[in-house]
Parts: structure tokens; sequence; C-alpha cells
């Protein structure tokens, strides 16, 4: 169902659009190649701003054909091992001597961990709001959902109209950002 409302709302964007929009196209490529796949994969190294403090890791992320992510925590090496999962219901955290104590951010809607997730939440299916070129990247400005409340994504897209970096804010202020590596599609 979820797929079909997607393609809804790409068709409803797609003929709202009067324009020749040829990084639209290629962003809108991106999501069929996402909502097809079988999977993707990427790194993500996370910079989570709390305002009074800042936290940086380094998580690697694989996302199935439903948009459920897992990752594994990579770097700094006081947290390396541990791994979760991430989906629309919620998340699981394992881990065996070490915890992440991260608070939660916008609101209590976010943990830094699901940063990945959100990215492919995103791409797969969330409002593009505009979408341009910036330089020699594509830049698309995404809500993740039509509610007040929304998180919004601006997501860079580099070589081969791939995610490179993005930055998701809640009420205009930037939280979380992360630089993207890596990104295959599968």
């Amino acid at each position: 169902m979820r797929r079909i409302v997607s393609i809804f709302a790409l068709v409803v964007l797609l003929a709202g659009c009067g324009v020749n929009n040829s990084e639209l196209d290629r962003a809108m490529v991106l999501r069929s190649k996402l909502l097809a796949a079988s999977s993707c994969s990427f790194q993500a190294v996370v910079t989570a701003d709390f305002s009074d403090k800042t936290y940086t890791f380094t998580v690697a992320c694989q996302a199935d054909a439903q948009g459920n992510v897992t990752f594994a925590v990579e770097e700094p090496q006081t947290i390396a091992g541990i791994t979760g999962s991430i989906s629309a219901e919620g998340g699981k955290l394992t881990f065996d001597d070490k915890a992440l104590a991260f608070e939660l951010l916008a609101d209590g809607q976010v943990t830094p961990v699901s940063a990945g997730w959100l990215l492919v939440r995103a791409l797969r299916g969330g409002y593009v709001k505009a979408c341009g070129a910036d330089g020699d990247r594509i830049r698309l400005s995404i809500d993740d959902s039509y509610e007040e409340n929304a998180l919004h994504l601006e997501i860079w897209l580099g070589e081969g109209d791939l995610p490179v970096y993005a930055e998701i804010l809640y009420k205009d202020r930037r939280f979380l950002s992360m630089e993207v590596k890596d990104f295959r599609i599968v």
C-alpha cells in the first residue's frame, strides 16, 4: 500500500510541474531505483548536535526492500560493535558490554542512530518540496511527512545521483548531519 501511495504522490508531484526540471527527474529515478531494489547499503558519518554538545560516530547501514534499516556502529572504538534495527514500527538496539546514552532530539521524536533510516525513508517516500542544482550536485529538500511536526531533510546527491551528504532539521534547526559514503543499490 505504501508503495502505491508513494507512486501516486510522485505522479501528482510530476503532474504539477509544468517546467522541465532535469534535477527532479534524476532524483525521481533514484527514488524509483530504491523502491524497486531488494536492498541498499551505505556508511554514514553522523554528527548529532544537542546545542551544548555534539557527538560524531560512524555507522554501516543496510536497508531492505521495505526500507527497514539495520546498522552497526563502526567508530569511535568505544562504542564500535553496537548494532540495531529501525523500522516504521520502532527500533531495537543490541550490545554486549557497551551502551549508547544519546538524548532524544526533535521534541523526543528521534535518536541520533536513526539518521540512516530517516535518510532512506525520505528518499523512498518523503514529500519533495524543492529540487535543483547546487554546484555539481543536486540538492533535494524533503519533508518526511505531511504533518505539522514533519522532519525536514536537505539531501545532496553527488556522482551517479547518489546521496553524499544530508542534514536533518526540526523547526528550522539542524540537529543531525551525515556524510554518506559508498551508497549502493542492489
